[in-house]
Parts: structure tokens; sequence; C-alpha cells
């Protein structure tokens, strides 16, 4: 049993713990055991098919309004959940704190029990139909040495569209249109765009269509779903475009005094990191000392690689920020690297929160467009 299972069966334990407390205050004898008995069945079908749709997540999928439907249920528990154990937490610290006798008669909070599940409803649908699509744009100003480029050269980056049923072929033209519309240098994809065998072809000619709307190009790395949607059929459909895909090698932006350089997705769980050494150095094989240089690696350790070889500026993605955050914060930060800037030396990564997602919820953690402009040092 893996520790993604063992964590889901807590994860729902705990969740129907709230729902048999809550429900407890909102209904009453053969209602309440209906209700508890459809919450009971949902909760056993959806985090059965949560935690399916997690691991073989690159082997399944469904309608879009169906997984949907579920996430927001979801979801909805999960907050509940956090609501009535942190109530629960609170009361029972005060009461210590006050020294206050329990009062059955007085137990507003949990009288009042519906306001839980409401605003968990309320929040889970807010991040599953709204904040999940509401794109939101940063701006980044980096100094990189020996540039030379006057005013600056500006450079976006988009990462993990995972195009499929939450991302289709013309949200990506929409959004490939919102940042061509910046008129930039160049544009990077730092991996998971391809994540639907149906849709992959459509979405290369879309990437060929906005290529010329940025002087330099449209630059790609490959993210571990291209791996999971057959990586040597969507470099056949890259290569009848001009986008310029970086696998374990480095090139130098035509014209410019900036080297760009791409590392594939390390598959070998058991020597992730050995891999990704390797990945790395076959990368840098021949690239010039000391110059201009922005590294594109889907896995945010990538960042420790550029750092190491003096690389300015190092763009990765994978993490979706977590997809739920706090005061602008991952509340799950699962990663050494999870969302925004990090600064190692005179080296800057950037860790995208991601465009798209398989798991349809964000809170806290909007998809985004990260715009750099690189100035001469």
């Amino acid at each position: 049993m893996t520790w993604f299972t063992i964590i889901m069966i807590g994860i729902a334990a705990a969740t129907l713990f709230a729902l048999l407390f809550t429900t407890r205050y909102l209904f009453a004898g053969r209602t309440l055991r209906r209700v508890r008995i459809f919450m009971l069945l949902f909760d056993i079908f959806g985090m059965g098919w949560f935690i399916v749709r997690a691991t073989l997540y690159h082997l399944i999928s469904g309608p879009a309004l169906v997984i949907e439907t579920i996430i927001i249920g979801f979801m909805t528990q999960i907050i509940c959940t956090a609501f009535v154990l942190l109530a629960i937490v609170l009361r029972f610290c005060w009461r210590r704190m006050m020294a206050v006798p329990v009062d059955e008669s007085r137990r507003r909070l949990l009288v009042h029990a519906s306001v839980y599940p409401a605003a968990a409803l309320g929040l889970s649908l807010y991040g599953g139909l709204w904040e999940r699509q509401a794109v939101v744009e940063r701006d980044f100003t980096i100094p990189v040495k020996g540039l030379g480029a006057g005013d600056g050269y500006r450079l976006a980056q988009i990462s993990d569209v995972h195009l499929g049923g939450f991302f289709s072929v013309a949200e990506l033209d929409t959004l490939l249109s919102k940042v061509a519309a910046q008129r930039l240098d160049l544009l990077v994809v730092t991996g998971d765009l391809f994540d639907d065998v149906t849709q992959n072809e459509e979405a290369a000619k879309i990437l060929e269509k906005y290529v010329d709307a940025f002087p330099d190009g449209i630059w790609f790395c490959f993210g571990n779903h291209e791996h999971f949607r057959g990586i040597r059929t969507i470099r056949q459909y890259l290569a009848r475009t001009h986008v310029q895909v970086l696998v374990n090698e480095n090139r130098q932006v035509p014209g410019k005094n900036l080297w760009l350089v791409g590392v594939d997705y390390p598959m070998d769980r058991e020597h992730f990191a050995l891999q990704r050494k390797a990945y790395m150095k076959e990368a840098c094989e021949g690239l010039p000392e000391h110059v201009p240089t922005v590294l594109l690696g889907h896995h945010p350790e990538c960042i420790d690689d550029g750092a190491e070889q003096g690389i300015a500026l190092t763009l990765t993605g994978h993490t979706h920020g977590s997809q739920i955050g706090l005061f602008g914060k991952p509340l799950f930060p699962v990663f050494k690297y999870t969302r925004g800037m990090v600064k190692i030396g005179d080296s800057y990564g950037y860790v995208h929160s991601g465009n798209g997602s398989w798991f349809p919820f964000r809170l806290g953690c909007p998809p985004e467009i990260a715009y750099f402009t690189l100035k001469n040092a």
C-alpha cells in the first residue's frame, strides 16, 4: 500500500467523522439515517474513484462534467472536515483557557452546524468552476551578467496546460493569443502540454500558428505527461512545426547573446536524481562558459542543477503550485520548490503554477502567465 493511499484513507476517515458530526445537528430519525447512508456511499465512490484516478491518471479519463461534479463534492467534504475539526479544536482550547464548563444546551457552534457544509460548498464551487480558469499575469525582472540587451529581453512562460477534458485546444488558442498580445521576444513552454491523444496533433498546429508572433519563436521542453501520452508521436507532431524543442541540448537564440538549455523529464523513478544529473550534463555539452543562459526543465529540482552550472534563470513547472494555497503560499509544499521564485547565489529559478491540471480544482493558486524581463546585470 502506497503512502498516497494511506493518506487518502486517513482523509476519508476524517471526512466521515465530520459528516457524521454535522448531520447529527441537522437531521433526525429516518432522514438522518438516509443522509448518512448517502454520504457514506458518495464518500466511498468519490474517494475510491479519486485514488484510482490519481494512481492511473495517465491511463484513464472520463466525462468532464462527471469528474468536475465528483471533485466539487470531494473538495466540499475535505473543506467541511477542516472547518469542523478546526472549530472543535478552537472550542476545546477556549473552554480550557476560560475554564468554561461543558454545557450541552449552549453549543451554538454545533447547533449552527449547517454553516460548515454551506461554506465548504461555496468554496468548492468557487475553486472548481471559477478560480481554476481565472488566469493571473506576473512580471519579474532578472539581472543577467553579460546580456547586453539594451532595454531588456522579454520572454513569457506557460506550463502544465494538460490538454484534455478540462483544457481544450480552443482554450490553448485563447491562452497563446493573450500571451502574443504582449509583443514579447520569446515564449517558453515547460512541459505537460500534450496530455490527450485525440487533441495533441491539433495542439501542435496551434503552437505553429503562434510561432511568428514571437520574434525568437516558441521553445519547448518535455514533461512527464508527454511521455505518458506517446512521446514518439508527439515529437513527430512537433517536428512538423517551427517550435524549438530542446531535449538534453542547448542552442543559441539566433542573432542574440542568449543561450537556451532544455532537459527531458527523467522517467526512471528509482534513479530519478542520477538520470536528471545525466540529462543536465548532456544538455550542457558544448555550451560556452559564462554566457547568458536560460534553462528549461519540467521538474523544479532542475533549479538546483541550473544554480550549479551558474545559469542565470531556470524555468520549471510540474507542481501546479500545489493548486491549493493560503496567503500566496502553497498549502501542500510536497516538493523542494513548489511555487514561485527561488534565488541561489546569482542564479534564479521559477516554479510555474501551471495553466491547467488533471485535477480540476484550484483555491488560492490560480493559473498564471509568467513574464520575465532579462536585464544586463
